[in-house]
């Protein structure tokens, strides 16, 4: 043979296999049973080199356990839910529906042509409704175990097209389709209590990874220990904070709560409110990673309310800033200019108090003459019942003055030993509509409930109008929103729709 003749050779002999079903996967209980999965691809229109490069050892694998007797379960499918076909259907006038379809039936056709051991009568798409039947049960079994809530979450907000943004849509603080500006905004969501498991994840006794795995999943979990601190403000509402170091309480000059805070608007001075609001509507314009960047000059606005620091009695000035965030923590922090930079920074910035707390031996520290942050190990200074006592700089029980610092707060009941995570709950609300419908509803006494098993899946409704305010079309489609609750009464369903990654996860 001179030459390969792909084309004859290929096709003859992937119709034969088709034929005669070669990698149907059948049950066979006398044969040990071996489970294949590459990532299903998303229905972009066309397959690319990387899809098979992911797929190509997969499929190698595959057929290396098969013939070593396994019964092989190599499914495929497609993840076809998502912003991007929506974006698209949008653009083209098209129903995200024929969009996807489409797409699928052409990914699939080029997939069958490279004569890859996937089983296709188990083929999974996830905008089917006898998928996301599944997804939408999923998440009734996380609300039923009470891993599934309603909450607040910043988010980005359009005020152009009245709608929430996905990350990827903003560019430099923009609508990448409009190039309008797009601000942050607090909005009821629906999350997963990703939370709960912090400490499984935390722990590897059971788990063969490499150690720059390890320290990844623990950075991003970002596990810390310290404690929970109550300030009241001069109106009398409760302030909590969270810090790893209690033992520099004494040394909390003034407080910056995130520019979201609920008590921002109580406790701002009519002499200080045009300033506040300014700020706030600043503040929504960035983006968090901005507003986190290391180096970031600071800025901020008095509000012109004060708290009382609950170890000294002192009157203590109340700011905001946006290098506080609402969703770390509690959205508020006390500031030791003397012991944290970025608060030494602000403090010198807008000519507030400097109280040095701890110093290394040999030295003598003064709050005016100080030209940085200390942040090491030495002994407590103007700390009443901490002088004299020894902070090592490790953060946790480990360090005797936060040890002390801790049972202080505890005796006089205004403070706490506490875990903080830098992990957040998963949130998986979506105001759009190509994603499967979450089958929750709320009843005429303000209650949610989950839709019933027998009434899953809670089907996406065809006939929607996309307008060009960008809303989800299932918030203007009466015959969705309308059902009964388990009351009989008359009920709204859930109008959002699941992040895409729900259907993929599972």
């Amino acid at each position: 043979m001179a030459k390969y003749e792909h084309g004859a050779i290929e096709q003859k002999w992937q119709a034969k296999w088709d034929a005669d079903g070669l990698y149907r996967s059948k049950v066979d209980w006398s044969r040990p049973k071996y489970y294949a999965l590459t990532m299903l691809p998303y229905p972009s229109g066309d397959l690319h080199i990387g899809h098979w490069f992911a797929m190509t050892p997969s499929d190698a694998r595959a057929r290396y356990m098969r013939m070593k007797g396994f019964n092989v379960l190599f499914p495929m499918g497609f993840d076809a839910f998502g912003l991007p076909a929506e974006n698209a259907a949008v653009q083209r006038n098209i129903h995200p529906a024929k969009w996807t379809l489409a797409n699928v039936e052409r990914m699939r056709t080029q997939m069958r042509s490279m004569g890859a051991m996937f089983d296709w009568e188990r083929e999974a798409v996830s905008c089917d409704p006898g998928y996301y039947k599944w997804t939408q049960w999923f998440f009734k079994q996380f609300f039923e175990a009470d891993l599934a809530y309603r909450g607040e979450a910043l988010v980005n907000w359009s005020p152009t097209l009245q709608t929430v943004l996905a990350n990827e849509q903003v560019i430099d603080g923009k609508d990448e389709r409009t190039g309008q500006p797009v601000i942050q905004k607090l909005m009821t969501q629906w999350f997963f209590r990703y939370t709960r498991y912090t400490d499984e994840m935390l722990d590897f006794s059971h788990i063969d990874w490499p150690e720059s795995i390890r320290i990844m999943q623990t950075n991003w979990i970002g596990k810390s220990e310290g404690a929970r601190v109550v300030f009241q403000t001069e109106q009398g509402d409760p302030i909590e904070v969270y810090t790893t170091r209690p033992d520099t309480l004494w040394g909390a000059t003034f407080m910056v709560l995130a520019p979201e805070h609920p008590l921002v608007d109580k406790i701002t001075t009519n002499q200080q409110r045009e300033a506040v609001e300014n700020y706030k509507a600043q503040a929504a314009r960035e983006t968090e990673i901005e507003r986190s960047a290391e180096g970031r000059e600071k800025t901020g606005v008095f509000t012109g309310g004060y708290a009382i620091n609950p170890v000294t009695e002192t009157r203590i000035p109340i700011w905001i800033a946006d290098y506080v965030m609402i969703t770390y923590g509690t959205g508020a922090i006390m500031a030791v200019p003397s012991g944290d930079q970025r608060d030494f920074d602000f403090a010198r910035k807008f000519g507030l108090e400097i109280i040095p707390v701890v110093q290394p031996e040999g030295e003598t520290f003064d709050g005016q003459t100080m030209t940085q942050a200390y942040d090491g190990a030495g002994f407590m200074i103007n700390s009443g019942p901490l002088n004299g006592l020894y902070s090592n700089a490790q953060k946790g029980r480990k360090n005797p003055a936060i040890d002390a610092a801790i049972n202080y707060l505890a005796e006089r009941g205004i403070g706490r030993e506490a875990i903080n995570y830098r992990l957040r709950d998963w949130l998986i609300s979506r105001q759009r509509y190509w994603g499967s419908p979450i089958p929750m509803m709320q009843r005429s006494d303000g209650v949610f409930e989950p839709v019933a098993d027998d009434q899953l899946p809670v089907l996406l409704p065809d006939d929607v109008d996309f307008l060009p305010t960008g809303q989800s079309p299932l918030k203007l489609h009466e015959g969705f929103q309308n059902t009964t609750g388990s009351d009989g009464k008359p009920a709204k369903r859930e109008t959002d729709t699941m992040d895409t990654f729900m259907c993929s996860s599972w």
